[in-house]
């Protein structure tokens, strides 16, 4: 069975605020985005039966918004988890299991508000068998196979820098992206080091906000007064690979990241060259390098000289991250979520950044550390 064209996302919207927002909590970023998101589409609040959320149970969230849903997803994988949720609510939607699901995201991650105080959890693999060696956390772990890419492919330290780099020229372009000043490759190498060879300037920032989606079916959405034009789901895949980075099938290369991509792509029936727009999740400056060989636009060890050619900056032939990305546009802890709401302005035609004549877009996320990974196939052409 196949979901092609069947789906549509209707509603799509981000918290009224980023960056640091002390005055809501985690849930209510959940509300607020929610909120946002229903007025973006224009429909009765009542016609919500499905409740996806992660980081916030999807128990609290639909009491909190006064909906008592037929179907409930908590997935939660980390970043990518928001990428699941759409995969999942349109099988349940084809499947007659709900009509019109709401994915919420919402996090304080800079604030803290409402938001449990981070700990390893020293009975899980990763406490047991990495914890106690010194890595903590995604700083300290992604590190890892960044330097045996790094060893096996000649990736270059100037090479890494210049991923942050074109994504600020992104990001110079949208009022709403944290970081807008435009650097070059040396003011990233001389920015403070923070785990070798990541310096300041290749880590995602830590911001408070959320988003919100509403999916239907495409059947439904012909049929409803929208206030935003509708993008359809043409393919969409789902993968998991091992929750310690240490453990990890190739340092090099991320095969929940293949896999996951492999499956979207086959399900929509398209070839690389007919995607328009591009979101890789960016928490650190080596993933969209990682992303563009795994999905297959460029061959291993190629990426860095793509990017560094201009292929994906302004004006290049394969756009990716317009918004800024979690380098310099938002990152709350789980940034899936601004992919997919970025992809969804490309298609509508609403973006800050917007890219001419954009008819398909992929959004691919990573959850932990190359632990999961998620990836859409939208389009605005009705099937």
């Amino acid at each position: 069975m196949s979901i092609k064209g069947q789906i549509a996302i209707v509603g799509a919207a981000e918290t009224s605020e980023l960056g640091r927002i002390p005055q809501l909590s985690a849930l209510g970023l959940h509300a607020d985005a929610a909120v946002n998101a229903i007025r973006d589409c224009g429909i009765d609040k009542a016609e919500i039966d499905g409740v996806a959320s992660a980081g916030q149970s999807p128990v609290a969230v639909a009491k909190h918004l006064g909906i008592t849903p037929t179907w409930v997803d908590g997935t939660s994988v980390g970043g990518c988890s928001f990428m699941l949720h759409v995969r999942h609510a349109a099988a349940a939607i084809a499947a007659g299991m709900c009509e019109v699901v709401l994915v919420t995201h919402g996090e304080s991650g800079r604030s803290r508000v409402g938001n449990g105080a981070w700990s390893p959890d020293l009975q899980s693999l990763n406490g047991q068998f990495e914890v106690p060696y010194g890595p903590t956390g995604p700083p300290t772990m992604f590190p890892i196979g960044v330097l045996r890419y790094m060893k096996e492919t000649g990736l270059t330290a100037e090479q890494l820098a210049t991923v942050a780099v074109v994504q600020r020229q992104w990001a110079a372009q949208n009022p709403r992206a944290m970081m807008r000043d435009p650097i070059t490759v040396e003011d990233v190498l001389a920015s403070r080091m923070i785990a070798y060879p990541m310096h300041l300037l290749e880590c995602c920032l830590v911001t408070d906000g959320g988003g919100a989606l509403l999916v239907t079916s495409a059947e439904r959405a012909r049929s409803m007064d929208l206030t935003s034009p509708p993008v359809y789901v043409l393919g969409t895949g789902e993968s998991c690979e091992t929750p310690m980075v240490s453990q990890m099938e190739d340092f090099t290369t991320s095969k929940a990241f293949r896999v996951s991509g492999a499956k979207a792509f086959a399900e929509s029936g398209i070839g690389h060259a007919d995607v328009d727009h591009l979101m890789i999740y960016d928490a650190f400056a080596h993933l969209p390098i990682y992303g563009l060989e795994d999905l297959g636009f460029v061959g291993r060890g190629e990426a860095a000289a793509f990017i560094g050619e201009g292929n994906t900056a302004p004006g290049g032939s394969l756009p990716l991250n317009t918004n800024g990305g979690g380098l310099s546009y938002t990152h709350t802890g789980m940034y899936g979520m601004f992919a997919i709401q970025e992809s969804v302005r490309q298609l509508r035609g609403t973006a800050a950044a917007q890219v001419p004549g954009v008819e398909v877009s992929v959004a691919h996320g990573v959850g932990g550390m190359f632990g999961a990974s998620g990836t859409l196939v939208l389009t605005n052409q009705a099937q």
